[in-house]
């Protein structure tokens, strides 16, 4: 017998011969099982709802989106695995088991979040109502509705074929539906492009009817040069010649072209100048920057060789009537540039 009329129970010992009550474990989780018992036996008799029915509903329900949970978990890292497989460590050149690696991933997060809440939300409709019947009307009116959402079906369908294909990636830059920019994100209904303002641009599959890839494969760079009549030539195409051989052969700069650089010669002539035009064969994605270092190398080039660059010059031819004297000259001279 304890002070205070309490006894020693099952619940109760004593330690070290000194009297201590020490509650159990067990007692906690049973009082807080009932607790939650008696807390879903009062909601289903104000639902009007059978207690035990209700407890297992509540826990199957439980147990779908933890399920649910645990395959996003599963996805995610499914995906993040395809990007580190990918990944070759260089983060100065994307190639293009990267930009698919990115792709696919991608698109299995976006479909496979669709998937899982799709099912997850069936699973707990099928707790409470039987859903075959849901299911079954809503295959009918999927067909009523697909006749009138023939864009949207046009455009999964599109996105199923540019990644069969392999048309273009994450990273890619493309131009498609009058838009151009790099590839941002894919999706079966969109694709979302960034262009070199910044500008977001989103595309819906169906509405690209031709898609050009400026970074597959291979690119290359058009640059032409224009010098003024009043220049050598052939002079000039040597310079250009030398330079274009120290530039296929720069240690940093060689490593980004795909050959040595082409020197096609004379291209057009203009008003006042001689085009030579240049071909730069490059890794996708650097044309862009190779042709300006390129541009950048022949202005200082033609500067150390002396060469003058083209302006804009016109040739006026003056007949003076009434004589050739130089103060005759000089009036009409006067005239023409006041007029």
């Amino acid at each position: 017998m304890l002070p205070g009329g309490l006894r020693y129970g099952p619940d109760h010992h004593r330690r070290g011969g000194v009297g201590q009550l020490v509650s159990s474990p067990g007692v906690n989780v049973h009082l807080l099982l009932g607790s939650l018992n008696d807390i879903i036996d009062r909601l289903a008799a104000i639902l009007r709802l059978d207690g035990e029915a209700a407890l297992r509903a509540v826990l199957r329900v439980l147990g779908i989106w933890i399920l649910a949970w645990l395959a996003w978990r599963v996805v995610r890292l499914t995906a993040r695995r395809i990007e580190m497989t990918v990944d070759d460590g260089d983060d100065s050149v994307t190639t293009l088991r990267e930009k698919r690696g990115r792709t696919i991933s991608q698109l299995l997060r976006s479909v496979g979040r669709v998937v899982i809440i799709t099912i997850a939300v069936l699973l707990t409709f099928n707790v409470f109502i039987d859903i075959a019947p849901i299911l079954a009307g809503a295959g009918i009116l999927g067909l009523a509705v697909s006749f009138g959402s023939q864009s949207l079906v046009r455009d999964v369908l599109s996105g199923f074929f540019i990644l069969l294909e392999n048309q273009f990636a994450v990273g890619d830059v493309i131009e498609a539906a009058g838009k151009s920019g790099v590839v941002e994100r894919m999706t079966m209904r969109v694709v979302v492009l960034r262009d070199l303002e910044g500008t977001m641009h989103v595309i819906p599959n169906g509405e690209m009817k031709v898609v050009s890839n400026k970074t597959r494969g291979w690119a290359r760079a058009v640059v032409d040069i224009s010098v003024p009549y009043t220049e050598d030539v052939d002079r000039i195409l040597g310079v250009v010649r030398d330079e274009a051989a120290q530039f296929s052969t720069d240690p940093v700069w060689g490593l980004q072209l795909d050959g040595p650089v082409e020197v096609l010669g004379v291209e057009s002539l203009t008003d006042n100048s001689v085009v030579i035009r240049t071909l730069l064969k490059t890794q996708p994605g650097s044309q862009w920057n190779v042709a300006r270092e390129f541009r950048r190398r022949l202005i200082n080039r033609f500067s150390r060789e002396a060469i003058e660059s083209p302006f804009e010059q016109r040739r006026v031819h003056v007949t003076v009537k009434g004589g050739s004297s130089g103060e005759a000259v000089a009036q009409a001279a006067t005239a023409g540039a006041a007029g």
